[in-house]
């Protein structure tokens, strides 16, 4: 099974508080980071330290999107708080699935939130990548 993990934090978040995020995400759902084949998250973020280096560790690529494109993904989960920020009412669960171009039929995981040591926030959300792509 091919994974895609959408992605969301505050900004300034340690890349530790992101890869704990992502690994209770997973574990959740008893899936593992080998699986992970694609990143995604808001345009706004194409300079967030911790995502940058997330990417280069372990060698994936990063999709990244406008608001306005991630704002007409439905999602389970939508934000009011997000949307006021960032003008998307989600961007994890729809930077996921739009970078697995599917839709929520194979959102795996829902917005998986997590508050690390640096008491900044994380967001991840798990998509199986449609099998013909």
């Amino acid at each position: 099974m091919k994974l895609v993990l959408g992605l969301g934090c505050d900004r300034g978040t340690a890349l530790d508080t992101v890869e704990t995020a992502i690994a209770q995400a997973l574990a959740s759902a008893d899936l593992s980071l080998e699986q992970v084949i694609l990143l995604a998250s808001i345009d706004k973020k194409q300079d967030e330290a911790a995502f940058l280096q997330l990417a280069e560790k372990y060698a994936l690529a990063m999709n990244f999107y406008p608001a306005e494109k991630l704002a007409g993904v439905p999602v389970p989960s939508p934000s009011a708080v997000v949307m006021k920020y960032v003008g998307t009412p989600s961007v994890s669960e729809a930077a996921a699935i739009l970078a697995a171009e599917t839709d929520m039929s194979s959102l795996l995981v829902e917005k998986y939130k997590y508050c690390g040591e640096d008491g900044k926030n994380a967001t991840v959300s798990i998509v199986q990548m449609r099998t013909n792509i």
